[in-house]
């Protein structure tokens, strides 16, 4: 699988996975708004955040990050990653973290 297929196939198991927790909403990202600073999966109950979705062996988490981070404007940037037969993991920055969890989602947006 190239490397192309194997990122629209991580994107679509990621979004998937949203689903599945209940996440109605979640669809792939840049086949609809298709610019390169689309997130890769969107969803609208979760509108505050900028998905950036990798499936691959070998992460540079600070390259994924600093990426996801640039793309996300005034949204909250987490990366979504696994290898393979790996669990999805996130990563958020730590204020991220502590704002989430002191103000919930709706924190999120602002």
């Amino acid at each position: 699988m190239n490397a192309r297929n194997k990122g629209v196939a991580g994107e679509r198991e990621f979004r998937d996975q949203l689903r599945a927790a209940g996440w109605m909403s979640a669809r792939r990202g840049q086949q609809f708004a298709g610019g390169s600073d689309s997130p890769d999966v969107v969803c609208e109950e979760l509108a505050g955040i900028h998905w950036e979705v990798k499936r691959v062996e070998s992460l540079n988490i600070h390259n994924a990050i600093a990426q996801a981070i640039l793309d996300a404007g005034s949204k909250t940037p987490i990366v979504a990653h696994r290898r393979n037969r790996g669990e999805w993991l996130a990563t958020i920055r730590l204020e991220d973290l502590f704002k989430l969890l002191r103000d919930g989602l709706d924190g999120l947006d602002s």
